[in-house]
């Protein structure tokens, strides 16, 4: 069922990044794809983690921002280009998402994706994690960790790459970064035989991220946390926060920043670290990007 389910999607997601210049909607795909709508909505949904809506309308301003920094095309014909009917309903949307219009955005010079092209796994590794299966993330983890920074670049807006993986090997060296791989998941599950371990690598199960986090002992903070789409309903986000507890001094409260309440470019965010014990608290600015402090307290954190 599992295979099914992401072969559907993928063919979806597919048929979106064929068609990025045409006015989608999930009729359009469903019926190019022959599947009822509600079917694929709710199998989009699950599997990917945004509705094929978002998605669609997340990869065409993606693309749309890209051509706004490295072309010299005229902006009304970027929004045509981007499935838009007018300049002034492309110049709304960009701007309820990028903060900014697309002739400010040209003008920084400086690109950043909304939304990154998602790619599924049809085979996943066991699930029964712990957060001993957690550990600190070496070198050697650098490019799986960053093809998780690539299928969650929706919860990290003005993420400049060059930048984010710079830190990320300073966090390493520092033992600020935890990593969860599902070659832990093999090992734990006792699936070490080398025909096993084969078929996991060819599949790539072995080598993916499943979950990430970068922290500031000092402070506290989460600086970076992800999950990887098809393990959110793990309980992964939980197991992270109770392996940065045992890393933290005791009572240290734990604090992170996301989306202001009400950012039409939030995925769902928000909701998730609120679903998690997160308390909102003041409104900050990073990178120029408006977002809002969380704090998690001794008392609330999870146990996993």
């Amino acid at each position: 069922m599992q295979a099914q389910t992401v072969r559907i999607a993928s063919q979806a997601i597919r048929y979106i990044e064929e068609n990025l210049q045409e006015k989608l909607d999930l009729n359009m795909v469903a019926g190019a794809l022959h599947y009822s709508k509600y079917h694929l909505h709710r199998i989009f949904t699950k599997t990917v983690g945004l509705t094929l809506h978002d998605y669609a309308k997340r990869r065409q301003l993606t693309e749309a921002a890209r051509l706004l920094v490295f072309s010299q095309k005229p902006i009304l014909e970027i929004a045509l280009m981007s499935g838009y009917e007018s300049q002034q309903a492309f110049t709304d949307i960009f701007k309820a998402m990028y903060k900014v219009s697309p002739a400010q955005f040209r003008e920084t010079k400086k690109f950043y994706p909304l939304q990154l092209t998602i790619r599924l796994r049809e085979e996943l590794a066991n699930a029964d994690f712990t957060k001993d299966s957690i550990r600190f993330a070496t070198a050697a983890d650098v490019d799986a960790w960053m093809a998780l920074v690539n299928l969650v670049i929706d919860g990290y807006p003005c993420l400049d790459q060059d930048d984010y993986t710079a830190n990320l090997y300073r966090y390493i060296a520092d033992q600020k970064a935890l990593i969860l791989r599902n070659k832990a998941a093999l090992v734990q599950s006792g699936q070490t035989a080398a025909g096993e371990l084969n078929a996991a690598k060819e599949s790539g199960r072995y080598d993916m991220a499943i979950g990430a986090m970068g922290f500031s002992p000092g402070t506290g903070n989460i600086d970076f946390l992800a999950v990887h789409p098809q393990y959110r309903r793990c309980g992964i986000a939980k197991l992270f926060l109770a392996k940065l507890a045992d890393e933290l001094p005791a009572g240290k409260e734990i604090t992170l920043t996301t989306y202001r309440a009400g950012d039409k470019a939030d995925t769902g965010y928000r909701e998730a670290y609120c679903h998690l014990g997160f308390a909102a608290r003041e409104l900050l600015v990073e990178y120029g990007y408006p977002v809002q402090r969380f704090v998690l307290l001794p008392g609330k954190a999870v146990s996993a």
